[in-house]
């Protein structure tokens, strides 16, 4: 090669490198920019989220800062503890926790609780992010306003005692099934103490879809709803993942949720056709389909809320919704109940010692209101069992506009307000000894039943629960007649006085126990 062909060789050479290395420093340059973008961002992300957190908390107590940045103490509330949220109640009457977008204000006085429960101007009931998919968009419990108290004012017939006691002959059928049912299941084991946890709540189920679907649903319905409902409380918990992917909890809740409603559905339509040809209500949905029935040839104004045809899609939700409102609740209530009855023999006695002299030992005489009304003792039992144990610790609400809470702290629109209501039931000022169980304390007249502002168990305000004499009158006879017919025993273990939370509450070690039968009239218990 000649020397200008070399050193026109070189100068290409030296031209393409320079090309090169531009280029890679442009590339650098660029590569260094969007990471130093994404950096501010994230950065910028941290700082507002901390900002906000202060901002919203304002002089309330809680944390001085969000320790976990942007998801907050979200995987503690994976796995709630009832003494963790005793210690935030006891921080002060207003508390805050911060998770993820949602910003948590809780009140844990009598007064503040009430305050919100009945400020409908202010908030409405949330439960949770995800229960509006699986509830459903239209269902009546997220109505607001007017809409609502029409709706409700529709259901409360429903309800009445007139109501329930159309139902009790078969309840007490189911209850009769399943006293036999948990003394062969015990047998199985040689009768020795197993958890009872499921069959509790399987119970508490059918008792339920019992009343309110009557005989359109069937047993092996009953079962799959009992078995999966499961399922739709682990989706409904405080804290869960909002977005519904498959194969998670929210995801299967919502599958069982959907097949149920479609049970429902084809129970509603019997009950339409069962009352169309003349036939009497002996179930909530035959109640409901009556009274629109009844409406269409009477036009007074209580009438007319009935004037509307509720579709069987419409009565399926709201039959669902009773169901979520009773099912944990209730099946808390039994466990607790069946617990401590079981714990304290000379309870226990007197109960059987009641149910004997209000059926004047006549075994044959059918449940019905006006019976369990003469049942004082053992509906004092239920109602500490309720104070003692509230199934439900905190209603979740969602702040509509800025809400004045208290002189000193106003919610911010858009957090969730949540009122709690167990220091209300376990106030010294009130209840005595509050850590004890004293059935006593409800005696006609005293401190306690003359406390009604403490007694928040079902709520107060507009969304007060439709089925608090339905409880009463549920337990009154299932309990009773569990102590005559059977001999229970509970097997006390470490973690029996400890409270699981379970969206609500429940023995931590699932409730050991052991049914045998038993002759009501000489007590003698046989295998």
């Amino acid at each position: 090669m000649s020397h200008p062909d070399m050193a026109m060789a070189i100068n290409n050479n030296l031209n393409n490198m320079t090309s090169i290395d531009s280029s890679s420093l442009l590339v650098s340059i660029q590569s260094l920019s969007y990471w130093k973008i994404f950096v501010t961002l994230i950065s910028v992300l941290l700082v507002w989220d901390q900002i906000s957190y202060q901002i919203k908390k304002g002089s309330i107590a809680g944390p001085a800062f969000k320790f976990y940045p942007i998801i907050g103490p979200f995987l503690e509330s994976l796995d709630p503890k009832f003494e963790e949220y005793k210690a935030k109640w006891d921080s002060g009457e207003l508390s805050c926790v911060s998770i993820f977008h949602k910003f948590v204000v809780i009140a844990s006085t009598r007064d503040l609780a009430r305050k919100i429960l009945q400020a409908p101007k202010f908030v409405k009931p949330c439960v949770v992010d995800v229960a509006v998919k699986i509830l459903r968009p239209s269902n009546w419990v997220f109505l607001d306003g007017k809409a609502h108290v029409d709706y409700r004012k529709s259901l409360n017939g429903l309800f009445t005692k007139t109501a329930l006691a159309q139902y009790l002959p078969s309840q007490e059928e189911v209850i009769d099934k399943y006293m036999e049912k948990f003394v062969e299941y015990s047998k199985k084991n040689n009768y020795e103490p197993q958890v009872f946890f499921h069959e509790m709540r399987e119970i508490l189920c059918a008792l339920s879809l019992q009343s309110f679907c009557g005989d359109y649903i069937t047993e092996d319905q009953i079962r799959k709803i009992a078995d999966d409902y499961y399922l739709v409380t682990a989706a409904l918990e405080l804290v869960n993942f909002p977005i519904i992917l498959p194969y998670t909890k929210t995801w299967y809740g919502k599958r069982t949720a959907d097949a149920a409603m479609k049970i429902f559905e084809s129970c509603a339509q019997r009950a339409k056709d069962h009352i169309a040809a003349g036939g009497k209500p002996i179930c909530v949905m035959d109640a409901w389909c009556k009274l629109m029935h009844d409406a269409k040839d009477r036009n007074d104004s209580e009438s007319r809320l009935f004037h509307r045809e509720f579709s069987n899609k419409e009565i399926s939700e709201a039959v669902f919704t009773f169901l979520f409102a009773s099912q944990d609740a209730s099946s808390s209530l039994a466990c607790w109940l069946f617990q401590i009855v079981a714990d304290r023999p000379d309870i226990l006695q007197k109960i059987r010692e009641e149910q004997m002299a209000v059926r004047n030992n006549d075994l044959n005489t059918p449940l019905t209101i006006e019976l369990i009304e003469k049942m004082t003792y053992t509906n004092m039992v239920i109602k500490e069992t309720l104070r003692y144990r509230p199934p439900v610790l905190m209603v979740p609400y969602v702040v509509k506009q800025k809400f004045p809470v208290s002189p000193n702290y106003t919610a911010p629109k858009g957090a969730m307000l949540i009122p709690t209501l167990y220091p209300a039931l376990h106030d010294p000022e009130v209840y005595e000894n509050p850590d004890d169980f004293i059935p006593e304390r409800w005696v006609e007249g005293s401190k306690a039943s003359e406390a009604k502002k403490n007694w928040l168990v079902f709520g107060c305000g507009p969304h007060v629960c439709l089925g608090q004499t339905y409880v009463l009158i549920t337990f009154a006879a299932l309990i009773g007649k569990f102590a005559l017919y059977t001999d229970f025993k509970h097997k006390v273990t470490p973690l029996s006085e400890k409270i699981k939370v379970f969206a609500t509450i429940f023995p931590k070690d699932d409730l050991w126990m052991s049914f045998k039968r038993r002759d009501p009239i000489t007590g003698e218990v046989t295998e």
